[in-house]
């Protein structure tokens, strides 16, 4: 068995199936202003720009030609999502205004005046978060 000290794992990618693993990469390295490092037929990868990949987490597409988007709300008898991405923005109408220009859509259903949710053009949820205080923190990175 390895010893604690010597083991090292690192988030390296949140992975999420599509049919089109490079076309979703372009819309998020588009919303990011990240960079696309790596694509093939099978797998792209996002990650923050003018890093290495795997310098810092990313996000990777994996191809899936069987892949169905959730619903969301969730409902009976239907996919169900299993995650979904939250990005924090300085500010929420801009940052809304900015991903539909990239190819995303406003879900009609909205729960909070704090954030939106949004659909990327696979049909994944993902959120925008409206976080000031973790923009002022000293520890934020990936800008």
């Amino acid at each position: 068995m390895m010893e604690k000290d010597t083991l090292l794992i690192k988030l390296y990618a949140v992975t999420i199936d599509c049919k089109e693993p490079y076309e979703l990469a372009k819309f998020y390295a588009d919303l990011l202003h990240w960079e696309i490092p790596f694509h093939n037929e099978e797998y792209a990868c996002v990650g923050a720009p003018g890093k290495g990949q795997g310098a810092y987490p990313g996000i990777t597409f994996q191809k899936n030609p069987d892949y169905q988007p959730p619903l969301w709300p969730q409902q009976s008898d239907a996919q169900q999502q299993m995650e979904h991405l939250d990005f924090a923005v300085n500010d929420l109408e801009e940052a809304v205004r900015h991903a539909v220009s990239c190819g995303a859509t406003i879900a009609k259903e909205q729960f909070s005046d704090g954030w939106r949710v949004m659909f990327d053009p696979a049909g994944h949820p993902f959120c925008l978060c409206q976080m000031k205080p973790v923009f002022e923190s000293a520890d934020f990175a990936l800008l």
